[in-house]
């Protein structure tokens, strides 16, 4: 896998009232290049049928999608891989079924699984929720910055930020370690996405060209 994005959307038809295709391709007109599918609500097949519109917008304009949860889906619709949480398939038996060349992100809520996801074949792993977030009905404990310094400094693999995270947060989380800032609701929940997702790529583009002068 190529090196991630710093700016890491994440679809969601409870929060945007466009459907996953839609939303992918409003958010690659805006430059996201790389776009995770997460649907809570619909019954298998209704996400299958979604998700296939979206990959299909998504090998038009050069976009790499993965499912949130949904081996099976992911390898229905010819994604590029799978986001997994704590009580989804094993990253293991993901990755036996989907092979070497399927992203497989993995989701962490403190160090210790952070740490003990650093030796699974994950390509990337996800800590958080970093601040306090409204897309989950029961979320895990706030991690907050000072977790994500620590466990940037304890793993080798990509770490991506997600939970909370703002146009007004996104560099000190950067700041922090986080090497990808997932975002959501600060991105959808904005009647033009496309122009969102535009400031929050120049806003940690600027930020990176200062760091890197």
């Amino acid at each position: 896998m190529s090196s991630l994005p710093l700016i890491y959307p994440i679809t969601d038809r409870e929060i945007s009232a466009l459907s996953h295709a839609e939303q992918v391709e409003r958010l690659a007109a805006g430059g996201a290049r790389f776009i995770q599918l997460r649907e809570k609500r619909a019954t298998p097949k209704e996400f299958y049928r979604e998700a296939l519109k979206a990959v299909e917008a998504a090998r038009r304009l050069g976009v790499t999608i993965i499912i949130n949860d949904r081996v099976d889906i992911a390898m229905a619709t010819g994604a590029d891989g799978v986001h997994l949480g704590q009580d989804d398939l094993p990253p293991e038996k993901a990755r036996w079924i989907m092979g070497d060349r399927a992203i497989i992100g993995f989701s962490t809520h403190s160090i210790e699984q952070a740490v003990a996801a650093d030796r699974l074949p994950v390509d990337y792993i996800a800590l958080g929720p970093v601040f306090q977030t409204s897309t989950k009905v029961n979320p895990d404990p706030i991690v907050g910055l000072q977790l994500l310094r620590e466990a940037k400094s304890r793993i080798s693999k990509p770490l991506v930020a997600i939970g909370g995270i703002t146009l007004e947060t996104a560099n000190q989380v950067l700041d922090a370690g986080a090497d990808t800032l997932a975002i959501i609701s600060d991105l959808l929940k904005h009647k033009d996405i496309t122009n969102r997702i535009q400031d929050f790529l120049r806003r940690v583009d600027n930020t990176k060209r200062m760091r890197d002068a």
